[in-house]
Formats: C-alpha cells, sequence, structure tokens
C-alpha cells in the first residue's frame, strides 16, 4: 500500500497508469462512525479536482467524498451500498470509484502514508 496517496479531507488514491481507485481512509471511516447508507456516482460522470461525487452518511453525519484528481469515473463499486465495514483502505473492497484520470500527474502532490499519519496524528 505504499504507492497509495492521501488528501486532507482523508481520500486515498491509488494510481495505476492513468487509472485510479479512490476511496476513505481507515481514519475517516472511524471519525464516521456507525454508516448507514452510500451515495454512488453514475459511471461516465466527469470530475474536477476537489468535486464532491458521492455521499457517506453515519448515523452522526452525512459527509461528501472529494475527488483529489480530474477524469471520468469509469467504474463503481456497487458491492459498498450493501457492505458499508468494507468502506476502508482495502483495495479489493474498499475503493468506491475508478477514475480515468486527466492528468496523472495531479496526484504526484498529495501525501504519502506517512505523511498522511503526521497529519492525521495532529488533528486528534
Amino acid at each position: 500500500m505504499s504507492d497509495m496517496k492521501y488528501t486532507n479531507d482523508h481520500e486515498w488514491i491509488k494510481v495505476d497508469g492513468d487509472a485510479a481507485l479512490i476511496g476513505i481512509t481507515t481514519y475517516a471511516r472511524h471519525a464516521l462512525g456507525d454508516l448507514v447508507f452510500l451515495e454512488l456516482p453514475e459511471i461516465g460522470r466527469k470530475v474536477n479536482k476537489g468535486d464532491d461525487f458521492a455521499v457517506v452518511e453515519s448515523v452522526k453525519a452525512a459527509s461528501e467524498i472529494y475527488s483529489p484528481v480530474s477524469g471520468e469515473i469509469v467504474a463503481v463499486n456497487d458491492n459498498l451500498a450493501d457492505n458499508l465495514d468494507d468502506l476502508k483502505e482495502d483495495l479489493d473492497k474498499g475503493w468506491i470509484v475508478k477514475i480515468k484520470m486527466d492528468d496523472p500527474g495531479e496526484a504526484d502532490g498529495l501525501m504519502d502514508k506517512s505523511g498522511y499519519d503526521s497529519y492525521t496524528e495532529g488533528l486528534e
């Protein structure tokens, strides 16, 4: 998982060529508490870096999930709707969308795992 990158908004991204899997971090998942609903986007939707593309609802609050890169949503993880506990840093089960990136270089400025860990330690 060392090639994953992280955002200040607690999304993770795993880049593979011009495609990227995107999900929310385990930190975010724990902060949200008990999840009740995940609103997934449509395949084919274009997103810009920073756009929200999904909403996850917990018993505490609803939170937007933001795209760390610009591109087109080419796959959506429909399995999450019935398995919200899978929503974490798990490449096999926990990804929310797959995006075909307009510019793979957009991901370069994001935090690596150690940077993200330091960032979240500062939030506690």
